[in-house]
């Protein structure tokens, strides 16, 4: 079973590969592999996600940093801004631009990795599209990405 070759995978199994010229010393976590002709993996600048707060002894407001565990990645992101308030259940908007959340509130949120991070939209690559919150040595809140501003290749 252990470095046993098989013509295809299938959900559940454990798999490892080599890919030439890159060592697994240059591999870190958090990185993704990718098909680089169809619908490359890149950095993004920033995404928008629906955020469900969970469990903050506080208010959450814009400018808040905490520690966003996304597939392997564990990175320092920022909530750079609050767009909307929205109702858990129905998905509706129920605030425009509200100034805080709080444990309970359900948010779109713009959000500003502090490191370069790969991520996908949650409707096309769903285990790269939800991440949790964690603040406190705890989980704070959940979410889904909506939308993601990628990088442009090329371009610092």
């Amino acid at each position: 079973m252990h470095h046993e070759s098989l013509p295809e995978a299938i959900p559940g199994d454990n798999v490892g590969f080599n890919v030439k010229n890159i060592s697994a010393k240059d591999i870190k976590r958090g990185f993704v592999a990718s098909d680089s002709k169809n619908d490359p993996a890149r950095e993004c600048n920033t995404f928008t996600a629906q955020v469900i707060i969970m469990n903050h002894p506080g208010q959450i407001g814009a400018g808040y940093t905490p520690v966003l565990d996304c597939h392997t990645a564990h990175i320092a992101c920022k909530f750079s801004e609050l767009k909307a308030k929205i109702d858990k259940r129905t998905g509706k908007e129920t605030e425009e631009n509200p100034p805080f959340v709080k444990t309970g509130d359900a948010a779109m949120v713009v959000i500003t990795p502090t490191k370069p991070m790969c991520v996908e939209v949650f409707s096309e690559y769903p285990p790269l599209g939800r991440f949790a919150v964690r603040d406190m040595k705890q989980t704070v809140a959940v979410g889904v990405i909506k939308v993601v501003d990628k990088k442009v290749i090329g371009k610092k």
